[in-house]
């Protein structure tokens, strides 16, 4: 096994230990979200920056995660759409910072 191989398998044993939501992705999902990680926090910038970004990143694997997990939800978010589902709400947080 190549030291790319066991850095990668260490990665994700710490993010299943401390991301145990992580079970419900696959090997490449997992390759994915730590490399994510590991860029966006080796990545020069400021704090509040550098938490944002985490947390951003955090919250789409987490809802990624979430979705897999349910097998009947993962189908049908699978197929596709049409149509317009409407306008999309700002969030409260950039509604306040953004007059």
């Amino acid at each position: 096994m190549g030291t790319t191989d066991r850095r990668a398998r260490s990665r994700s044993q710490v993010a299943t230990e401390r991301f145990p939501w992580t079970r419900h992705l696959t090997a490449d999902d997992m390759r994915v979200f730590t490399l994510e990680l590991e860029q966006a926090l080796h990545k020069p910038t400021s704090p509040q920056i550098l938490d944002a970004t985490v947390q951003e990143i955090i919250a789409g694997w987490r809802a990624t995660a979430r979705i897999k997990a349910d097998p009947e939800h993962y189908a049908a978010a699978l197929k596709p759409t049409t149509g317009d589902f409407g306008p999309v709400k700002t969030p409260l947080r950039a509604r306040a910072s953004h007059p």
